[in-house]
Parts: C-alpha cells; sequence; structure tokens
C-alpha cells in the first residue's frame, strides 16, 4: 500500500510540474513573442504561423499537429514519455487558447525577445525535467540520435534554423532575427533548468536484480549496459553494479524501469561527456 501510494504522489508532482511548465510556455508565447510576430521553433513555431495565415486557433494546430510525433513517440521511445508529452501539449493548447485574448505586456520586441525567451525555456525546461517534451521535433530528434553521430541539440538546432527561417518570408527578417535571438534564449534557459538538454548522464545502479534491469534497459532505452563486480565492504556481499550512460531526457524513464524491479535499488547519477558508438548502441559487456 505504501508503494503505490508513492507511486502515486510521484505522479501527481510529475503531472503539477509538466502544468506549470506548460502554463509558462503559454505566457512566454501568447504574452511576450506572439504578439510581437516572434516565433518559436519547432511544431510550436510552424503552428504559429499556420495560424497566422488561416486566422483559425493556435492551439488546435499545437494540438493537431503533434499527434503523429506523439504516435511515433510511443512507439519508437516509450509509453511513458508520449502520455507525458501528450499531456503537456494539450495543456499548451488550452493555455495558448485562454491566454490569446489578452493583449501582449510590452511592444518593446527586444524587451518581449529575452523575457518570452526565457520564460518559454524554463517552461519547456520543467516538462522535460519531469520526463516529457513540448514538441515532436524533440521526440524525431530523439531518435535520430540513436541512429547518427549527430547530438539530440545539435538535430534540433537544424530543424529549428529552417522553421525561423521561413518566419521571415512570413514577417520580415527582422521578426525572423529576433526569433532566432529568442530560439538561443530559450534554448539556454532549458539548459540552466534541466542542466543540459542533450547532457549525458553515467548512472550506477545497485540492486539484487540487476540482471532483470540490465536486460529492461537494454531493451526498452537501447542502451549499452555495463556489469561491473561489486562487493560490500561491511557485509562482504558480492553482486554486479549495473553501469550505463543516458541522455538526460531518459532519466526519468531509466528511473521508472529500475522501481519497476527494486525500488530499493540504490541510484547514483553523474554528469558525464561520452563519445563512442557503444553510447548509443545496444551492447552488454
Amino acid at each position: 500500500m505504501k508503494s503505490k501510494n508513492n507511486h502515486i504522489l510521484t505522479l501527481v508532482y510529475r503531472v503539477v510540474l509538466m502544468s506549470i511548465g506548460s502554463v509558462l510556455a503559454s505566457i512566454g508565447l501568447e504574452i511576450f513573442l506572439i504578439p510581437n510576430n516572434i516565433i518559436d521553433g519547432g511544431i510550436t513555431g510552424i503552428s504559429i504561423m499556420a495560424s497566422y495565415i488561416t486566422n483559425l486557433p493556435l492551439g488546435l494546430f499545437v494540438f493537431i499537429l503533434n499527434i503523429p510525433f506523439l504516435v511515433l513517440g510511443y512507439k519508437q521511445i516509450g509509453k511513458t514519455f508520449a502520455l507525458s508529452t501528450l499531456f503537456s501539449v494539450i495543456c499548451l493548447s488550452i493555455g495558448v487558447s485562454f491566454l490569446h485574448p489578452i493583449p501582449g505586456i510590452t511592444k518593446d520586441i527586444l524587451l518581449a525577445t529575452i523575457f518570452g525567451g526565457i520564460i518559454l525555456g524554463v517552461g519547456v525546461g520543467i516538462i522535460i525535467r519531469n520526463g516529457g517534451s513540448l514538441d515532436g521535433t524533440e521526440i524525431v530528434a530523439i531518435i535520430m540520435d540513436k541512429r547518427s553521430s549527430f547530438s539530440i541539440g545539435e538535430i534540433v538546432m537544424f530543424i529549428n534554423l529552417f522553421i525561423l527561417g521561413g518566419s521571415g518570408i512570413l514577417f520580415g527578417w527582422d521578426r525572423a532575427m529576433y526569433s532566432l535571438m529568442a530560439y538561443f534564449i530559450a534554448f539556454k534557459a532549458i539548459d540552466i533548468t534541466v542542466e543540459g538538454l542533450d547532457e549525458s548522464k553515467a548512472v550506477i545502479i545497485v540492486s539484487e536484480k540487476n540482471k532483470d534491469i540490465s536486460e529492461a534497459l537494454t531493451d526498452r532505452l537501447g542502451r549499452g549496459v555495463t556489469l561491473l563486480h561489486g562487493e560490500g565492504a561491511y557485509k562482504g556481499k558480492s553482486t554486479n553494479v549495473i553501469y550505463v550512460v543516458v541522455s538526460r531526457l531518459e532519466i526519468a524513464k531509466l528511473k521508472g524501469i529500475v522501481s519497476d524491479f527494486d525500488e530499493d535499488a540504490l541510484v547514483t547519477v553523474t554528469s558525464v561527456e561520452a563519445s563512442g558508438k557503444r553510447y548509443s548502441k545496444k551492447a552488454i559487456h
């Protein structure tokens, strides 16, 4: 019963934080950026331009255009991540629809760019930190990251450069440059909020169910797992210690996998710089 209650409290905690993140993102967009024709990157940026052209609600485009990527994320990344992202996208769609009638807080384009970028980035960062996402392009980047030498951050930036460039045709090239500035500010805010959008994390897991956990990590995360021999200094009991390197976006899912097998497992997470094929390939040593 205690375990079930803890699981429910953790879920409620994550839902509340993802809701807060979505509200902040909505404020950054509708109160600062959009009234000044400054767009975000990714599906949100495409949605802003589509809404401007058609005069249809932005929230409608945010939801509809993200659906194919959510289906892809469900199949390729996992149910927890896809559902967390779906919840965040729904909250964002509702948030921008609710705030749309409210006029922008400033007409100063530079102020709107800076504060809009910061608030948007913090909101997205909170969502990522709790195992979700707010944009379909990030799902594509995570999948492509496993099949290419480019990092998630590099793939997202590459996609967004084309989207932000498209805003120059619609809103003028000065607005495109402000949009690019807002994107970099938001990206930095995300970086600070989650300690790196694509930062590699080395995870050490101590558990008697190390075999089951290592197999689940390989199957469900697609990451190479190393089993290290360990011995307790106090009781002298031998066991295998799991060592795995994952991206920051995978930490929440990893903890969930470990908890499924052993809620008392010791999990330590540290930041590392990782490179090489073994980082993204399935390989148990």
